[in-house]
């Protein structure tokens, strides 16, 4: 009688954990997964010594060693059914990650266990941190952007407004993300240049801080206990919040002469015709007096004067080029 003899059971190869964490949430804020393979980790390694996390794992207790194994002798550390966990650096250790991928397509090694673990996440908005991190190196270092001015960028921020109008009329999606950068870009520069004012600095977090704060104490239907169903209702709520904190002493205030001629003489009589104030359209002279009449009229029409006469030249622009042939 032939006796069968069972094969052994292979051996536990271990567990190889490659942690991630983003420089844009603050050292020492991990997910729970993330600090239980830490602290049951046989080893912890990171290649990178003055890694930010690396002084708040070790108050927590964790022992983390500054070291850059290859991936050969990172799959050997794991051998017995070790786990190691590699804190990633900032560029992502793609010679280990790229080493561990030839072994595991290789065939000939026993390979561990491989996870990606994600310690920190970034939130909605995280890039914004980059942009003022970029901003702000630029202005310390950029010769032409350490000299700018608000006046001096003012037409910027009016040129850029207006090719993200360009961009909407247009429909081009790439264009409207790129031209929404751009403007971005403007608010960021502006708020940057604002911190190195020596009697009145503000940083972006002001700024961001005071639109929040306005928009919390407009939309009470939203942050508080009113309602509001309607966008009737809606802009009923923002227009009487708005001349509380304004307090103005007349309708006029607030709005830009240096706007186009249209946009101003539209904006006017919303201004009159939402405070319900009787007031006639001045006559005179001029095709000026005729087209503050049309803008008016546009007005109470709900049509926006300035971005009809811009279709109307877009389409003149068309026939021109097709005349041209």
């Amino acid at each position: 009688m032939n006796a069968t003899t069972a094969d052994p059971t292979p051996p536990d190869q271990g567990r190889i954990v490659l942690l991630t964490t983003s420089h844009r949430v603050a050292p020492g804020l991990l997910s729970w997964p993330a600090w239980q393979a830490l602290r049951t980790a046989d080893r912890v390694l990171c290649a990178d010594g003055a890694h930010p996390q690396l002084p708040y794992l070790r108050e927590a207790g964790v022992r983390v060693d500054e070291a850059a194994p290859t991936a050969e002798e990172l799959v050997d550390a794991c051998a017995g059914g070790r786990t190691a966990v590699v804190v990633a650096t900032g560029e992502g250790d793609p010679a280990l990650t790229d080493g561990l991928a030839r072994l595991a397509g290789s065939g000939r090694v026993a390979m561990p266990d491989l996870e990606l673990l994600p310690a920190s996440y970034d939130l909605p908005g995280a890039r914004l941190l980059d942009l003022v991190q970029v901003m702000d190196r630029i202005r310390l270092e950029c010769p032409w952007s350490s000299r700018r001015t608000h006046k001096g960028l003012a037409k910027y921020a009016i040129e850029e407004a207006y090719e993200l109008v360009e961009a909407i009329e247009d429909g081009d999606r790439d264009e409207l993300r790129e031209e929404l950068g751009d403007v971005l870009l403007q608010v960021v520069f502006h708020a940057r240049i604002a911190e190195d004012d020596p009697d009145a600095p503000f940083s972006v977090d002001d700024v961001a801080g005071t639109i929040v704060d306005k928009l919390v104490h407009r939309h009470p239907h939203v942050f508080g206990d009113e309602t509001a169903d309607t966008p009737e209702e809606v802009r009923a709520h923002w227009l009487r919040t708005k001349a509380a904190e304004k307090q103005r002493t007349s309708v006029t205030q607030g709005v830009p002469l240096g706007q186009p001629g249209l946009a101003l003489a539209a904006k006017l009589a919303s201004r009159v015709r939402t405070a319900g104030l009787d007031v006639p359209l001045p006559t005179g002279d001029g095709i000026g007096y005729e087209l503050l009449a049309l803008a008016a009229r546009a007005e109470s029409e709900g049509t926006d004067p300035e971005a009809a006469l811009r279709a109307a030249a877009r389409t003149y622009r068309d026939a021109i080029r097709a005349v041209e042939g």
